[in-house]
């Protein structure tokens, strides 16, 4: 028994010494600090890249213009990212096991055995002044890693194989996948689209396209600028011909349904051209681009917003460009004034009173944001301004960049008649196209200059007041303060109240703020005040009086409403749109019912 084990023991020494001579035979691992495979390849310095993969066609790139080129098996432009993260791979490939050539003489037939007469790939690499050629071979029998050969250099290799992710097995691998180069450099673009030619350039100023043909107007930027965005992410969705000598009218692309031409200066930079039916794939279309005799597919939807007739590369923003310099607002027509902004604050031209900078804002705003429903007209004649309204328009806006100068004018906006589509017809002072605009909204371009006076009414403390008088239906009802949450009824008075109440009401109406202002220029009937209304009239320790007179109601929304009211202030009647939060107060506790009898104070 004993006998047994030892020979057992024996045989797995010999074993183990022989594993240990065969790898330090012809397994030596690199030695620490081994240097890459490819000794001072500089990426930036390669002009020129060969691969052959086996049993297919020799694909090679060369480096033109700061681009990669593909030039076998056809000529196309090249995916840079692939190319270069190739290029990176190889700059950084160090060996994992090094065979030296007596290694490789010792072995009965290395070549056989590690790939290199039959490779995988073979691979060679040109730079200005120097070559490099290598042949991959066989995968490891672990899977690992793969054998390779500097050709030139003596023994061969075993690298690791996550290098192998970028060599290519066609053409199409390292073909550009982006539809059409889109520079940044561009200042003109023509779109031919059926049978119309669309024109545009981009002013060299404020970097904003301008149509030119089929007529010179403002363009649509955004729209531009969303189509070249698209443009420059687009993808081929298949390649299919690069036959020289294809029927391109069978791909509906000669004639192109669609034509893209892109350029700066006298150049033509690029272009791309579609067709108008799908590809025989849903969403798709064939596309060419210029210079390339290749077909391919790409979603339709890359080219859409090149698509459309002149008005869709129109600016439909009555006004372009920033409003932030406006320094004055004229009103002519249906209202009439001016605002002006001076020492650092708007006012109504010959008033007196303070605006609400807010409301002026918001009217800034609402004028930014007129947008064309219609382009109506694009010559104009005094019969064609006649027709709409425009040779006596109903309300014409000024902007100006500095007050009373009219030689600053930013803008000018004269609209005219409406029509059945509940639209009214607008003219820029500096075109001569007539627009439709949108009647939805236009109310604030027609308010008052009154509406813009700062909201506050008045303001006083409910600690301060002495008594309050209502009139109300021939009726008056006088309520004496005596104190916090202490109100009488004063003698001839009659009635029931609540002193926390009258209190609450009379110090919300202390904080008065109108929710709009009318104006000045109302009749009683106007705001539906009559010698039944209710009239409010506050009275301090001081003798300083405020008074309100409550008119017709008015629904702001379908849930909600409040009414018409008038103060005077510094000698003025005023009507406003009393708040909304204050008014059932006042319905509820500052009315005088129905029922109180008619005797007791006599209105003075």
């Amino acid at each position: 028994m004993k006998s047994k084990s030892t020979i057992l023991w024996f045989l797995l020494a010999a074993a183990l010494a022989a594993a240990i001579w065969v790898l330090d035979t012809y397994f030596q691992p690199a030695a620490p600090g081994e240097k890459p495979l490819f000794a001072g390849l500089r990426p930036d310095q390669i002009t020129d890249l060969q691969i052959i993969p086996a049993g297919a066609r020799e694909i090679s790139v060369i480096r033109t213009n700061r681009s990669w080129l593909l030039e076998k098996p056809i000529l196309y432009p090249g995916q840079a990212a692939k190319i270069d993260g190739l290029i990176d791979a190889l700059q950084k490939l160090t060996p994992v096991v090094s065979f030296s050539a007596g290694d490789m003489s010792a072995r009965k037939d290395a070549d056989a055995e590690f790939g290199f007469d039959n490779p995988q790939f073979t691979l060679d690499l040109v730079a200005a002044d120097r070559t490099w050629h290598l042949r991959v071979g066989n995968p490891t029998a672990t899977g690992d890693g793969v054998y390779v050969r500097v050709v030139g250099a003596t023994g061969a290799y075993i690298t690791d194989t996550a290098w192998l992710q970028f060599l290519p097995h066609d053409a199409n691998d390292w073909r550009d996948s982006q539809l059409v180069d889109v520079p940044d450099a561009l200042d003109w673009l023509v779109v031919t689209n059926g049978t119309q030619t669309i024109e545009l350039r981009r002013d060299a100023t404020n970097r904003l396209w301008r149509l030119v043909l089929p007529l010179s107007a403002r363009a649509n930027n955004l729209r531009i600028a969303t189509a070249l965005g698209e443009l420059r992410t687009a993808k081929v969705s298949r390649f299919v011909s690069d036959d020289p000598k294809a029927d391109l009218a069978a791909y509906g692309l000669e004639p192109a349904a669609l034509d893209v031409w892109l350029g700066n200066g006298t150049n033509l930079l690029t272009a791309i051209h579609g067709s108008k039916e799908d590809s025989g794939k849903a969403g798709e279309i064939f596309a060419r681009r210029e210079g390339w005799n290749s077909v391919v597919t790409t979603p339709k939807e890359s080219l859409a917003p090149w698509r459309g007739t002149v008005n869709d590369f129109r600016d439909t923003n009555l006004l372009s460009g920033p409003l932030a310099g406006i320094a004055e607002i004229e009103m002519r027509g249906l209202a009439n004034f001016t605002l002006q902004y001076r020492s650092n604050a708007w006012v109504v031209a010959g008033e007196k009173f303070p605006l609400d900078a807010n409301n002026v804002a918001t009217l800034v705003k609402a004028l930014a944001g007129l947008r064309i429903a219609d382009f109506v007209q694009d010559a104009v004649t005094p019969f064609v301004l006649q027709t709409y309204g425009l040779t006596n328009p109903v309300q014409q806006i000024t902007l100006r960049a500095a007050v009373n100068d009219t030689n600053r004018v930013i803008a000018q906006l004269l609209f005219g008649a409406s029509n059945t589509n509940n639209q009214i017809y607008v003219k820029r002072g500096d075109e001569d196209f007539i627009y439709a605009l949108s009647l939805a909204g236009l109310d604030r371009l027609t308010l008052p200059g009154d509406y813009y006076r700062t909201l506050p009414v008045w303001n006083f403390s409910e600690t301060n007041v002495a008594q309050v008088t209502l009139r109300q239906n021939g009726k008056v009802r006088q309520l004496i303060r005596n104190g916090p949450d202490n109100w009488s009824l004063a003698e001839g008075s009659q009635g029931i109240i609540e002193g926390h109440t009258i209190e609450e009401t009379i110090h919300q109406l202390g904080d008065l703020r109108a929710e709009a202002w009318v104006g000045r220029k109302f009749s009683d009937a106007d705001v539906g005040l009559t010698t039944n209304s209710l009239a409010v009239t506050v009275e301090l320790k001081s003798g300083e009086k405020y008074a309100v007179d409550f008119g017709k109601p008015v629904q702001v929304s379908k849930d909600d409403r409040t009414a018409l009211a008038v103060v005077t202030l510094d000698g003025e009647r005023w009507a406003f749109l009393f708040p909304r939060m204050i008014l059932p107060f006042v319905a509820e506790y500052l009315t005088i019912p129905e029922e109180t009898p008619a005797r007791g104070l006599s209105p003075p």
